[in-house]
């Protein structure tokens, strides 16, 4: 399990660095490396969406140990 929370926690921070570059350069890295909504871009926006809900578990966890 402790494997999955850092691949997610990974992609989540690479959607946060992503989102990051949007809001004050107006400068999308995905975009510029994947295409605009290609499907491999599309692929990584779920990726990102879907880890950043995973993170969300993390809150359950922080406050059962």
């Amino acid at each position: 399990m402790k494997v999955l929370d850092y691949i997610a926690l990974i992609i989540v921070i690479i959607g946060a660095v992503n989102w990051g570059l949007i809001g004050f350069f107006r400068f999308d890295l995905i975009r510029v490396l994947f295409g605009d909504m290609t499907v491999l871009s599309r692929i990584i926006y779920g990726l990102v969406g879907i880890c950043g809900l995973y993170a969300l578990t993390y809150f359950g966890r922080i406050r059962t140990e």
